[in-house]
């Protein structure tokens, strides 16, 4: 297997796909309702990648050194029959840890068995508060807390382990819930990570006013319980993880915008209607699925994706600044966060 590397020397190890662009929440920081209401146009079904479009284009990321892949959406679990595209990504070749981030709206105890059954490995559940009126706020189609809660155990019963649930932390709108939600994932075996609000898109009116910043959160929690910190597990791991020096588990930070990690980022995203994206920030993307649908053999398409990652270079997150702020990018429920 070749490793393919970017013009600041970063290998291309994981593939995020977003399988749809739509979702069943309305979260305020991600698809607010203002903005993503009854009349908003979503793609259509002939622009999403088929199942064997994504397989294909997933097999000539792991020729070039892929091993990872991550399923996201949108909500992925609306896409219909996820579990047939499952499958036939597990058994791809170099393929060794295949994950899915869901809101756990839709993860019922016999979807979370079919998905296991298929070769799911992991899930991650966003849950980003456990009082039920503020959750319910912020995803704001009043789903209550108590499903997602459920959800997280029908993982757990199956093996979808080990679990981890992400919280978005928003000063002032749920940065008070983050001694609850640690002390109620202590001793669970899940690990709770805590993310930095970002100015993914432009639709969530992002300001840097509202970033709990990681170091604050960590100071938070350890002022409760002492954290020792862990060595991440590999160089394109994006959180920083502790452990409770009372063994009761452990938690992580993604500190997007206090402390980028921009110099490992060796993900590449993969949009449902087959754009290649090579930054969570990105403004732009590359059109694969042109290449796919007009002809184009295995050996060109893996030239034309080596080329892209060769050529990349940004590093949005260390070159944040005033002048960044505002610019359009990519709205976060298109690449799947």
């Amino acid at each position: 297997m070749s490793h393919t590397t970017d013009r600041l020397g970063r290998p291309l190890q994981d593939l995020r796909i977003s399988v749809t662009d739509r979702c069943n929440f309305r979260c305020v920081y991600c698809m607010p309702k203002a903005v993503f209401g009854p009349s908003f146009a979503f793609l259509p079904r002939q622009e999403l990648l088929t199942f064997e479009e994504i397989v294909r284009v997933a097999s000539i990321f792991a020729e070039l050194g892929v091993h990872k892949i991550r399923l996201t959406g949108g909500e992925p679990l609306v896409r219909k029959d996820i579990e047939q595209l499952v499958s036939q990504l597990r058994v791809i070749t170099g393929i060794d840890d295949l994950a899915m981030t869901t809101n756990g709206s839709l993860l019922t105890r016999e979807r979370a068995q079919r998905l296991k059954d298929a070769g799911l490995m992991r899930v991650t559940v966003s849950l980003d508060s456990l009082d039920n009126d503020k959750f319910q706020a912020i995803n704001d189609v009043k789903f209550p807390v108590k499903r997602v809660i459920e959800a997280i155990d029908n993982a757990a019963q199956v093996g979808l382990a080990p679990i981890k649930i992400n919280m978005v932390v928003k000063r002032q709108v749920n940065d008070s819930d983050v001694l609850p939600m640690a002390e109620y994932f202590r001793g669970t075996g899940h690990i709770l990570r805590f993310i930095e609000y970002m100015d993914v898109g432009t639709a969530n009116g992002w300001r840097l006013d509202d970033v709990v910043p990681a170091s604050e959160i960590v100071a938070r929690i350890e002022s409760k319980w002492p954290l020792i910190p862990i060595a991440p597990k590999r160089s394109g791991d994006v959180a920083r993880r502790f452990r409770y020096q009372d063994g009761a588990g452990e938690i992580g930070v993604i500190s997007s915008v206090s402390q980028p990690f921009c110099q490992n980022c060796s993900r590449a995203r993969l949009s449902p209607e087959g754009q290649l994206f090579l930054c969570l920030f990105a403004q732009t993307g590359f059109d694969l699925r042109r290449w796919l649908r007009k002809g184009h053999d295995d050996s060109e398409i893996r030239r034309v994706i080596e080329n892209i990652w060769q050529g990349r270079s940004v590093r949005y997150s260390e070159e944040r600044s005033e002048q960044t702020v505002g610019i359009p990018k990519v709205e976060m429920f298109r690449i799947g966060g």
